[in-house]
């Protein structure tokens, strides 16, 4: 048997971003396929159901409404976790065949920048370290309260 046209697609993003749980566009869905559905399953008590896919055996998959993904993406990056935003980059009435998509954000917990995403009682730091021949140089901004420092 071989993977059909779409799980193909998935591999080849899911092998881009390895470090990431895959959110895959899907009609009105974002899809996570194999070990992300079954982590993502577990970590936000989701139903693990499975999608034939040209193996022998079902693909595992869980799924959320893609207009609910904000909520989702941010509870998964509080557990820690990364999340790679595959969606739709043509429009699927106009697309013949296979909609194309590809990864069109990755979301960690330095990338946060929603306000629905963030704690508003927590500091939500970004840094950066530059190493030049005499020293270092530090910066560093909260993004929750707009506070830069520079060192």
């Amino acid at each position: 048997m071989a993977l059909s046209q779409m799980m193909a697609h998935y591999l080849s993003v899911k092998e881009k971003h390895k470090d990431c749980v895959v959110f895959y566009r899907l009609g009105d869905f974002y899809e996570m396929f194999f070990d992300d559905a079954v982590k993502v399953s577990k970590l936000l008590d989701l139903t693990l159901t499975g999608r034939d896919c040209g193996l022998a055996e079902r693909a595992p998959m869980c799924g959320i409404p893609y207009h609910a993904a904000d909520v989702y993406i941010a509870k998964l990056v509080a557990l820690g976790e990364k999340v790679a935003i595959c969606d739709q980059i043509s429009d699927p009435k106009a697309s013949k065949g296979l909609v194309e998509r590809d990864v069109v954000r990755i979301v960690s917990a330095g990338t946060l920048t929603e306000e629905t995403m963030l704690d508003e009682s927590r500091n939500n730091y970004i840094a950066c370290v530059f190493k030049f021949e005499d020293g270092v140089a530090v910066s560093w901004a909260d993004i929750t309260t707009g506070e830069f420092l520079t060192e």
